[in-house]
């Protein structure tokens, strides 16, 4: 069977940047591919290449006939896209074309019998994207991952933009199906259910994440796009790490030995040759070739080179004590009184998911919010490094130099003097890169300028609020190793569960029962005591809340009566027989010999396959107003 896509030789530019140097991909039906690389390295284009978003300089993309594609894109869904219900709706906006259409030439059917021959390939794309219930598709959607249907977009929190971006994305149930970024802004829970869900996807993902964990749970292939190359590795996370340290080693040993072999060609020219013999001048060929094959590698591009600036002053032994601080919004409370003793160079991560009060809860323990209720006392020579703070500073008509630098030329990191270019070179920032506007900047790149600012910044006590969204993976392991080796306290907030299990050595966990409990290790030392997260909406269960500012208790369902609960059950049988009887009547009108037949059958005929739409919608408009009635609203 033909793949789902396949790139031959492609080719993408933008100006002088090289993004894809005859690039060969090809995707199967049922494969997880992760794609990964560099921030700046080609993964969202290549995605958009997919989609057919941008045209190939070179080379050629080919994608099986009725290809079916969707994409979560990297952003956040923007206000003004309506509510809900119509922005998931609108992932099913090609099947809802492909019905309009089928309908339109079913009007036109009996008088041109000739039209009815154009839909049996229109039905056969209609039933393999899901058939004629649309509403039943995105209804199921948003019962999911328990969205607000008629609330606008406008209202939502990032997190919950999040959630609806993902079911826009997978209402239709595509063939392939490309995420870039999918579990930020998105809590633990939905992370671990979107997992659960593309595990027993039939179709084929192709991802783009930094979230090492979800790349190992669900991978079957990684993608590196490696210096213009997309360089396929079988298997996950570990399986890539492994070979592709074998493969870096391969290959420092060819150009070692190249290197050698061209460095001793040279040496021969610069003897001089007396007697040129036709052996003597192809050997001078072959240097030449020699020398315009090394002109063309491409050397690997060097690591991140994070630096702490960590402060001269050594902290108290106490950092922080809190004394049954609880706090709440709107006579919501937000967890319950908390007692909680920091001390100097503990490392701690903050779990919970979206909307707990986690932020809330660091700016309380820093001092920048008072609590309802409690206290909380600072220690002594507190230097801190805030990480959100740094992120509300971040001006985006600056360039990236004059927000780190300030106006100097040069900064200060570990007593050492650097100019401001040569340290954001450390950050992967090239020369002509750090004098553009933040504006201009990829969301990785914007997390690379946070840091490299929140580290020039003396400090014994780090809050790191979210640091690791749209970072790569490369960046992301060395900021690890870096906090491993600071020897101040720190305080992170991260649903990112491999950066938690590496870098901290306790958890403050917003639990299900509105406590907040201090655990030691790491994410997955409390995950295998099998203890629920506060708020833990997992999309599983449509009966709970969907509303993503009140978490109060709802009040129960108003309950159906026998014959309307009989009648509820009986509907989804029903939505399907008449499902199948359509798509028989239909096999048959299309048939070769159909319109052989005696008129009044014909006619009887195409007049029951007209009538079914309008019954089907019926059957299913019905099954949505008791499901309603059923869940109270």
């Amino acid at each position: 069977m033909a793949p789902l896509i396949r790139f031959d030789q492609v080719s993408l530019a933008y100006g002088e940047q090289q993004i894809l140097r005859s690039a060969d991909l090809s995707i199967e039906t049922g494969e997880r591919v992760c794609l990964i690389g560099r921030n700046g390295a080609g993964k969202s284009s290549t995605l958009k290449l997919i989609m057919g978003l941008v045209e190939p300089d070179e080379g050629a993309i080919t994608a099986r006939r009725g290809l079916r594609v969707s994409l979560l894109d990297q952003g956040l869904v923007e206000a003004g896209q309506g509510s809900v219900r119509e922005f998931v709706a609108d992932g099913m906006s090609a099947q809802q074309q492909r019905i309009d259409e089928y309908r339109h030439l079913m009007t036109q059917a009996t008088a041109n019998t000739g039209l009815m021959r154009q839909l049996a390939p229109l039905e056969q794309a209609i039933e393999a994207g899901g058939g004629w219930s649309i509403d039943i598709h995105v209804d199921a959607m948003i019962s999911q991952l328990s969205l607000p249907a008629d609330s606008p977009i406008a209202s939502l929190s990032g997190g919950w933009r999040r959630r609806v971006a993902l079911a826009r994305a997978l209402v239709s149930r595509p063939d392939l199906l490309l995420l870039d970024e999918p579990t930020n802004h998105l809590d633990i829970s939905t992370i671990e259910w979107l997992e659960r869900e593309l595990l027993r996807y039939t179709g084929a993902v192709l991802f783009v994440t930094h979230d090492r964990g979800f790349v190992e749970r669900l991978a079957t292939r990684i993608l590196q796009v490696d210096r213009g190359e997309l360089r396929s590795w079988p298997g996950g996370y570990r399986d890539f790490l492994r070979r592709r340290a074998e493969a870096d080693a391969a290959e420092d040993r060819h150009n070692a030995l190249f290197d050698k072999k061209l460095a001793s060609e040279e040496q021969w020219v610069r003897q001089g040759v007396k007697a040129r013999t036709r052996r003597n001048e192809g050997r001078v060929r072959a240097l030449e070739t020699l020398r315009a094959e090394r002109a063309e590698r491409l050397s690997r591009s060097r690591a991140p080179r994070i630096h702490i600036n960590e402060s001269e002053s050594v902290s108290g032994r106490k950092v922080i004590e809190a004394r049954g601080v609880a706090h709440g919004f709107d006579d919501r409370q937000l967890f319950e009184p908390l007692s909680l003793r920091i001390l100097r160079s503990e490392r701690i991560g903050i779990v919970g998911n979206n909307g707990v009060g986690k932020s809330t809860l660091l700016r309380i323990l820093l001092g920048e919010l008072a609590p309802q209720t409690g206290s909380v006392k600072l220690g002594t020579n507190l230097d801190v490094a805030y990480f959100d703070q740094m992120r509300r500073e971040l001006d985006p008509e600056r360039t990236v130099a004059e927000i780190i630098g300030e106006g100097r030329e040069f900064i200060t990191v570990n007593g050492k003097r650097k100019h401001v270019v040569g340290y954001l070179t450390d950050f992967l920032f090239t020369a002509k890169r750090a004098m553009t506007p933040i504006a201009s900047l990829s969301g990785g790149e914007r997390n690379r300028v946070i840091l490299a600012k929140l580290f020039t910044r003396p400090a014994n006590l780090l809050v790191l609020d979210e640091p690791t969204n749209d970072l790569d993976v490369e960046t992301l392991e060395v900021l690890e190793d870096r906090l491993v080796d600071y020897a101040g306290t720190l305080l992170v907030v991260s649903h990112d569960r491999a950066f938690l299990d590496n870098v901290v050595t306790s958890l403050l966990v917003f639990e299900a029962d509105g406590a907040i409990r201090r655990y030691a290790g790491g994410y997955s030392d409390w995950a295998q005591r099998r203890h629920r997260l506060a708020g833990d909406e997992s999309p599983v269960d449509a009966t709970r809340s969907s509303s993503n500012t009140d978490l109060r208790p709802r009040a129960a369902p108003q309950k159906l009566t026998y014959k309307l609960q009989r009648e509820l059950d009986s509907l989804p049988g029903r939505i399907a027989e008449l499902e199948t009887a359509h798509a028989a009547l239909q096999a048959k009108v299309s048939s070769a010999d159909f319109y052989q037949q005696a008129h009044e059958h014909v006619t009887a005929e195409l007049e029951s396959l007209n009538a079914l739409p309008a019954e089907l919608e019926a059957a299913v408009d019905r099954w949505a107003e008791l499901e309603q009635q059923a869940a109270g609203s």
